[in-house]
Parts: structure tokens; sequence; C-alpha cells
């Protein structure tokens, strides 16, 4: 693993629609890099940050595109975060090319999801 590189995403706000893709690594493909492997993410850290007076849940799944299939929920499946307040999440989770971050928030824009981890090369 030494030749990973870490990496952040966000803070960026959640919104309403529990379809939303929030993190994907790039894969490869076509031009200059054809032929080359994808790449993918290993989570280590989530956090989510509330700034209403008021809780709010939160939902993430791990799957295809725009997907929150039954059997893919992955961290916070309506998990209520308090008003002011924040959720950490620490874990190792990988993400292929192919796998998508999916998620929302029951009140658009009250939450907002920054978190870490690494990135590297596949294959």
């Amino acid at each position: 693993m030494a030749s990973n590189k870490t990496f952040r995403f966000g803070p960026v706000a959640m919104s309403a629609t529990l379809t939303t893709n929030i993190l994907n690594p790039p894969a490869a493909s076509g031009g200059v890099n054809a032929g080359s492997s994808g790449q993918y993410i290993i989570l280590r850290h989530i956090r989510i940050v509330n700034k209403t007076a008021g809780a709010v849940t939160f939902s993430l799944w791990l799957g295809a595109t725009g997907a929150n299939a039954a059997g893919t929920e992955v961290i916070g499946q309506g998990r209520s975060v308090a008003a002011n307040s924040y959720e950490d999440w620490y874990g190792m989770l990988r993400l292929d090319a192919a796998d998508f971050l999916v998620g929302g928030a029951s009140a658009g824009t009250s939450l907002s999801i920054e978190g870490e981890g690494e990135i590297g090369v596949a294959g």
C-alpha cells in the first residue's frame, strides 16, 4: 500500500434524494491511458455534519450508480444526526471503479458529508 495516496472528498451538501451519487473512483478509458488500470478508493473516515437546529437522518448505500437497492445499505440507514452536531464513521471500505457510494438526507442541504482515505491503481 505504500504507493497509495491519501485523499479527501467534500465537504458537500447532501441532497434529499437518496439515490444521489456521492463518491466513485476514477476509471481508466480511452485516450492516452487506454488499457491502463482503473483506480480504487479505500475509505477510512466519513464525517456528516448537521448545520440545522433539528435532527436530520442520512443513509448511504454501496452499489450501482444512482441506486439504493435492498441489501446494499452500508452506513447509517436512517441514522439520525443531532441538531448542530456530527456523526463520524471509521472503517475500511474499498470502492472499485464500478462501485458508487450513494445516499442522501431526510432534508436537503441540512447535512454535509466529507471523508478521507486512500486512492490507488487497481491491477
